[in-house]
């Protein structure tokens, strides 16, 4: 079997020479976004790419997402990698040849370029059939509806870890310059749970309201309530963040509308304080309902655990890494996003890592996730794609090592 760093050169020198193909996989994929449920030209896509490889896979049952296997020979278990392939419902305001040609739909969170590093992946591994031990296969997973929160719930009944002992993915940081990785032990992301709130009063004129059960008015006190009672429920050194995105309520400026509708998000570190936040939004708007004589229902529209990586599987993905980007090149990312990942689903069924990949560019303004004008810096794909590669290889020998 090769020496380590003899195989990551290699593996690196196949990447590098195939930057320009990982770069025109990433801008088809801009151009052409596709919103999650609805995945299924780029899963084509996708299909294309790997069966050109020669490379053994499967679709989803629903023609969207994808699971590529290279077991090797007499492979019992699974290294994993996995990318999100779906785009946001939002308008691309970029001035640039691979603009997306879809109107009010782009990808503002990086999938495209996760699934162009993740390929490039592959393609380098597939090169080097003894790149993992014997016994030890490694998977790739391109996963749809990550937005929507549903894909990797998806993917697992697929069976998609189906003897996978560890999972490793990529997501770009357009906060970190293009050259750097970022790596957290422990908590990545927030528990992120979305709400929704129904108020039911009594319309009528606006000009007499004392006959009216005004709804609006109970939303807007709810809204008010819980963002003052809320910060005082729970400690005030852990994060909590409670906020509104939604309020919806009638057509007409001279008319009070028979309901409206709140809807919004909670995030947290601790699952002990989105439940304590849960409970405190309940009691409000209980108490709403009574003064303002409104019907209120509350009721959870999904919820996602944290991303907590694994303290070994982070210690090998820096291991991996750190002769890549150098020392000034790995960042600790001293404190978790409170934005929510759905690759947390997957750590509940085995080890996982997930490190950060700078796309930003120094002296130029950042470009934040889920703005319409979110761009990468496309020198750092190739630099992703090694990433990927080098963690799945020293993953793989730490596990045939534990044996």
């Amino acid at each position: 079997m090769p020496q380590l760093k003899e195989l990551f050169d290699r593996l690196d020198g196949l990447i590098q020479a195939d930057a320009k193909s990982i770069q025109d996989v990433r801008r088809y994929l801009h151009a052409h976004p596709e919103p999650s449920g609805e995945e299924t030209r780029t899963t084509a896509f996708i299909a294309d790419q790997v069966e050109s490889l020669g490379l053994n896979f499967r679709i989803g049952p629903d023609g969207r997402g994808l699971i590529v296997d290279f077991p090797g020979p007499n492979c019992k278990r699974y290294v994993a990698l996995r990318a999100d392939i779906d785009a946001l419902r939002l308008q691309d305001e970029k001035t640039v040849s691979y603009r997306s040609r879809e109107n009010n739909l782009m990808h503002a969170c990086g999938h495209d370029a996760h699934t162009a590093m993740a390929l490039g992946a592959i393609k380098a591994l597939s090169k080097v059939p003894d790149a993992l031990p014997e016994g030890i296969g490694w998977r790739c997973l391109f996963q749809p509806a990550e937005e929507s929160a549903t894909g990797a719930k998806d993917m697992i009944s697929w069976n998609a870890l189906d003897r996978v002992e560890a999972i490793v993915a990529l997501h770009v940081d357009p906060a970190l310059h293009a050259g750097q990785i970022g790596y957290r032990e422990g908590s990545l992301t927030a528990c992120c749970e979305e709400f929704e709130i129904l108020v039911e009063g009594l319309g009528g004129h606006g000009a007499r309201p004392h006959t009216t059960f005004d709804p609006i008015a109970a939303a807007t006190q709810i809204v008010q309530t819980v963002y003052s009672v809320l910060p005082r429920s729970v400690d005030s050194r852990d994060p909590l963040v409670v906020s509104f995105g939604v309020i919806q309520g009638g057509i007409n400026p001279n008319v009070i509308p028979e309901s409206a509708q709140l809807r919004g998000t909670i995030r947290s570190t601790d699952s002990e304080h989105s439940r304590v936040a849960k409970q405190r939004i309940r009691e409000v708007i209980d108490g709403v309902a009574q003064i303002c004589q409104v019907r209120t229902s509350f009721s959870i529209a999904y919820s996602l655990p944290p991303v907590k990586n694994d303290p070994v599987l982070t210690g090998l993905c820096k291991s991996a890494v750190h002769d890549l980007v150098g020392d000034e090149g790995m960042v600790y990312v001293d404190k978790p996003s409170m934005g929510g990942e759905d690759f947390a689903w997957y750590l509940n069924e085995c080890a996982g890592c997930m490190l950060r990949l700078g796309v930003g560019t120094p002296l130029k303004p950042v470009r934040h996730l889920h703005s319409s004008c979110f761009d990468v810096n496309e020198s750092a794909l190739p630099i992703g794609a090694k990433a990927l590669t080098r963690s799945v290889v020293q993953i793989a020998r730490h596990l045939e090592n534990a044996d």
